[in-house]
């Protein structure tokens, strides 16, 4: 069972990956793209600005739980150095119970009504000639939040991870 939901999270992982790496392609693309029609042609497209916001979001988003699958979160801990070792793996078990699951856990729930509507009207963007499809990436904050959980449970329950 364990190893299965590991096996999982590596596979959620990747497609993080996969997504963040999109989203930075993306984000580089439209912004060049925008800045070369506005600077060398006098012209704009807001479609391609549109897009350069979207794959922003996208990118910031998922890259918590990329982040946190890495060990790349920030630590202020005063006192760890002076507590013995197994006090790093408590104070990981104590965060994601008190904190990690609870926060993330609400940041789904409430967001899901909203979630809901903008998918029954398909919402779109509220520019004119803007690109459509907000509801897709508005899909991605409860997708994050509920891989941030398996990402800090998977932390947790594989040493090789937990070790960073």
């Amino acid at each position: 069972m364990r190893s299965s939901f590991l096996v999982v999270c590596q596979g959620l992982d990747r497609i993080t990956t996969w997504l963040c790496a999109t989203a930075c392609a993306v984000l580089t693309g439209a912004v060049l793209g925008t800045v070369i029609l506005r600077f060398g042609f006098d012209t704009g497209f807001v479609r391609l600005q549109n897009l350069a916001g979207y794959a922003f979001a996208v990118l910031m988003i998922l890259s918590l739980p990329y982040c946190l699958r890495r060990g790349g979160h920030v630590r202020v801990e005063v006192l760890s150095e002076r507590l013995p070792a197994g006090y790093g793996r408590a104070a990981d078990l104590t965060a994601l119970v008190l904190f990690l699951i609870p926060v993330f856990g609400l940041m789904v729930w409430a967001w899901l009504p909203d979630l809901a509507y903008s998918w029954k009207i398909l919402e779109g963007a509220i520019e004119t000639g803007g690109l459509g499809g907000v509801f897709l990436v508005k899909t991605m904050l409860p997708f994050a939040g509920v891989l941030m959980i398996l990402q800090g449970i998977a932390v947790l329950l594989d040493p090789a991870l937990s070790a960073r």
